[in-house]
């Protein structure tokens, strides 16, 4: 187009002082020629790079009310997010302490300062301190997360912190406890929580042998749960590249229907994955109450490597939206250098929710409504 301009122009200068039809420019002011064809090229050159420069930051810069990923991109790794009393809160593995980050909208969490709220120098809760989930139990709000010793593969336990306000950002955090399992006391990590009819329950990841499964127990307080039941080991193909793991669960509620997605893999490979149980029983802690899907629900797409370790949000009109991280390369690696992506989860005519794709990093996400 650019090209077709400027022949335009060349073609009416040359018009202008060659054709008998119009009136010459006389001889004696070539320079007026010169003046004008310079006046127009500089308009068209104007006009068509503001042109480009719009078509440019249209597509780096998001436009407005919409978001694009990541939103968060260092120490990105494990996030969930709550939203509550008109901000958005998210929270991330920061492997020394634990973070609170908060905006009014998805855009502006990327720039929002966080708020460290707990650091601990206690040796058996000292280090990696990894998935801090913010929930509201029995009239406060508690952070469950993981942490131990520098030794992560042999220590690593899941603790609760209590919070003094009911609204987060206000929040001073104290040690509640270490959450014990009596009959299960091993490594564990990335507690979340089921809300169910018959009661609330911890769901988590642990192993049984080389095996990393899912494992449930139900609450007697906020801190403190009964034995815990296996509801989930890792048996197809696709849930075993690089090391046999189930971690990460998730929950999502749905016209009286419970899915739990999960991360499925090593984070070190290349196969880590989201796969999802339905609850279809009518008791949690019988394990032939959960249905497992045969395939993966979510996984490499559009650059975003090694998706997983997800959690779920509901927007202010009640949208539910998929909160992740991802990798920029491949193998995936299981350090700070994964980010945040957010997007939103939509249904099939079955009911069963539909992920589809981890969306391209450039692309304008609406803002949730």
């Amino acid at each position: 187009m650019f090209r077709s301009i400027l022949v335009l122009v060349f073609w009416q200068v040359y018009n202008t002082t060659r054709s008998p039809s119009v009136v010459r420019i006389p001889s004696s002011r070539p320079s007026s020629i010169m003046r004008l064809i310079f006046l127009v090229l500089s308009f068209v050159v104007t006009v068509l790079g503001a042109a480009t420069y719009s078509n440019v930051t249209e597509d780096i810069y998001p436009r407005a009310g919409t978001f694009q990923n990541a939103i968060k991109t260092k120490d990105g790794s494990d996030p969930f997010m709550v939203y509550h009393e008109g901000f958005y809160y998210l929270t991330t593995t920061t492997w020394s302490n634990i973070q609170i980050t908060r905006a009014t909208t998805i855009n502006g969490l990327k720039t929002a300062t966080p708020k460290v709220v707990w650091t601990d120098s206690t040796a058996s809760r000292c280090c990696s301190l990894w998935a801090p989930e913010i929930h509201f139990v029995n009239g406060s709000w508690y952070i469950y997360y993981s942490a131990g010793t520098a030794k992560i593969s042999d220590n690593q336990r899941l603790h609760a912190l209590k919070g003094s306000s009911n609204i987060i950002w206000d929040s001073t955090w104290t040690f509640a406890s270490e959450i014990m399992i009596p009959n299960h006391d091993v490594w564990s990590i990335d507690g979340t929580l089921l809300v169910h009819s018959t009661g609330t329950y911890l769901v988590y990841s642990s192993f049984d042998g080389p095996d990393q499964c899912l494992w449930i127990a139900k609450l007697t307080s906020p801190t403190t749960v009964g034995n815990t039941v296996k509801i989930s080991t890792p048996t197809h193909d696709w849930e075993k590249v690089g090391a046999s793991v189930n971690e990460g669960p998730a929950f999502l509620y749905r016209n009286g229907r419970t899915f739990m997605t999960y991360s499925a893999s090593s984070c070190t490979g290349t196969g880590y994955k989201l796969g999802l149980i339905e609850l279809t029983g009518s008791d949690p802690m019988n394990p032939s109450s959960w249905t497992k899907s045969p395939n993966p629900v979510f996984q490499t797409a559009n650059g975003n490597f090694q998706p997983g370790h997800n959690g779920f949000f509901l927007s202010p009109s009640n949208e539910i939206y998929n909160v992740y991280h991802a990798n920029t390369v491949t193998p995936g690696r299981c350090d700070g250098s994964r980010y945040t992506n957010v997007q939103p989860v939509n249904f099939r005519s079955d009911g069963t929710p539909d992920f589809g794709e981890p969306r391209p990093l450039s692309e304008n996400i609406p803002e949730p409504s």
